[in-house]
């Protein structure tokens, strides 16, 4: 077995498609790109959040107030326009970020204490909108001090002008930590990365060992030799689970490498995170690999085994990785959380795990039951990925 296995092995590494898909993705590629994205996000928001913007104001007459606070808020210039039948123009050439049109008989309803409406004219077709959030600040601020002034006419004192403002003010204690709250949301998208490049790394290797053999005419050979079926089967099954194991395990390496190197030009809550994910908190995710790897690397094989050709077996793969995913994604859906019914849903419970400790929230009477569940599923797979290999009519199918 292990003679089939070094030679399975090593034919994998002089394939320069294997070398690229379980040693450069994982270790250079996957995390330069995520990290390049993480950067490249973090940098856009910031740039959009202090971006000088430039606005147009019609009716300044009306709301003389307004107007200069707008003309004093920093980042934000005004530009003139002709008419209010320009701003479509000048918004759409990129002339002005926004504008706003300010009605006749706004002072008038001000001081009638009535409710008066100004007109916001931007384009909303963007996946980032701080555009409306930094001008409804402007307007709000504005707002606030009208009250103010308003109630203060009142004689009112502090205490009861505090009270007129805001009834009941709601004070936040969340029970969440830091590392807590990034986690969620960092947690979610750890898990689909690491299985899909457990995934991906085993598949072409799976291809080539199946159908692969069937296409050489190298399969009838090999059943000739002097070993059994089942030793066949655990060698080619190993083969697949290191090479899959092998480049998740890399992945984790490197991003915690690259972690490691330039955590400390991370900021806020995302570096507090990093600082508390310990090393007993990257080996358990490593460990919720092996048994995945191990599902991955029985399902590709079955699938290969039984496909006629090399073609065959690619468009079987491709079907089954659309279906692979559905239980990573649902880990990330809004409610989904890990409790003692969603531990013994196949890969859903090892990315809700994943997402666990990388929140350190972690119950490990559960982790136990996930690894547990899922080793018992790998065994099973294997079994029935045995029992597959040694049909004639899956063999031969052609």
């Amino acid at each position: 077995m292990w003679t089939v296995y070094f030679k399975e092995l090593l034919e994998l590494l002089r394939d320069r498609k294997t070398f690229i898909f379980t040693l450069l993705l994982p270790i250079v590629a996957m995390p330069m790109i995520f990290g390049g994205l993480a950067y490249l996000s973090s940098t856009i928001f910031k740039k959009a959040q202090h971006k000088e913007l430039t606005y147009a104001v019609f009716g300044k007459e009306y709301a003389p107030g307004l107007s200069e606070r707008f003309k004093h808020e920093k980042g934000l210039r005004e530009v003139p326009l002709a008419n209010e039948g320009a701003i479509k123009a000048a918004i759409d050439s990129d002339r002005i970020t926004f504008a706003i049109v300010i009605p006749a008989g706004f002072e008038e309803a001000m001081a009638a204490h009535r409710q008066a409406r100004v007109t916001l004219h931007y384009n909303n077709a963007v996946a980032l909108d701080m555009t409306h959030k930094r001008v409804a600040a402007v307007i709000e601020t504005h707002n606030r001090a009208l009250r103010e002034q308003a109630l203060s006419a009142m004689n009112m004192s502090q205490a009861e002008l505090r009270f007129a403002l805001n009834p009941i003010e709601l004070e936040e204690l969340s029970t969440a930590g830091t590392r807590e709250r990034v986690g969620s949301l960092v947690g979610g998208f750890l898990p689909y990365i690491l299985l899909m490049v457990c995934l991906m790394a085993a598949m072409y290797p799976a291809i080539d060992l199946g159908a692969g053999e069937k296409e050489r005419g190298t399969l009838e050979t090999l059943l000739l030799a002097p070993i059994s079926r089942t030793a066949l089967v655990l060698a080619k099954f190993l083969v697949l689970f290191t090479v899959g194991l092998t480049s998740a395990l890399l992945m984790v390496a490197s991003m915690g490498l690259l972690l490691a190197v330039f955590g400390g030009s991370l900021e806020g809550g995302l570096a507090q995170m990093v600082r508390a994910i310990g090393a007993r908190d990257l080996a358990m995710v490593a460990l919720m690999l092996v048994p995945t790897a191990a599902i991955f690397a029985s399902i590709l094989l079955s699938i290969s085994i039984y496909a006629k050709s090399y073609k065959e077996a690619s468009g079987m793969i491709s079907p089954l990785m659309m279906l692979l995913i559905v239980p990573i994604v649902v880990a990330m859906m809004p409610g989904v959380e890990l409790n003692w019914f969603w531990s013994m849903v196949p890969l859903t419970n090892v990315s809700l795990a994943m997402k666990e400790l990388v929140k350190g929230t972690m119950d490990y009477r559960m982790f136990s039951a996930i690894l547990l569940s899922t080793t018992l599923i790998a065994g099973a797979l294997l079994a029935w990925c045995r029992w597959w290999f040694n049909r004639e009519d899956v063999l031969f199918r052609n």
